[in-house]
């Protein structure tokens, strides 16, 4: 099992840029896929952009082009690059850790961080 937490959301004007991370302990990080996710009022949890154990990445639509997902396993940490940020943007960003066993997927959150995009 692997536990998650996020760190660097906050409120930032349109145009401006943020970098979450996202910390993992408790389990070897380097053989998980990790992603995240946002959720904005009233709507459904959407996948903003992933990194599987072997680094390849995909992003939403969304977000192309300014966002930007990293991994460094020497620090079991998992970023998010957010540049030229919109008021869409505006979400609690959970982090997601998961991996598969006997063809079963498993999946881990973080207790999600804020973040605001003022107009």
């Amino acid at each position: 099992q692997v536990q998650l937490v996020e760190s660097g959301g906050g409120l930032v004007q349109a145009g401006g840029s943020l970098r979450l991370s996202c910390a993992a302990s408790g389990s070897i990080f380097s053989i998980y896929g990790m992603a995240w996710y946002r959720q904005a009022p009233g709507k459904q949890r959407e996948l903003v952009a992933s990194i599987t154990s072997s680094s390849n990445t995909n992003y939403a639509d969304s977000v192309k082009g300014r966002f930007t997902i990293s991994r460094d396993n020497a620090k079991n940490t998992v970023y998010l690059q957010m540049n030229s940020l919109k008021p869409e943007d505006t979400a609690v960003y959970y982090c997601n850790a998961n991996h598969y066993r006997n063809f079963r997927r498993y999946d881990y959150w973080g207790q999600g961080t804020q973040v605001t995009v003022s107009s």
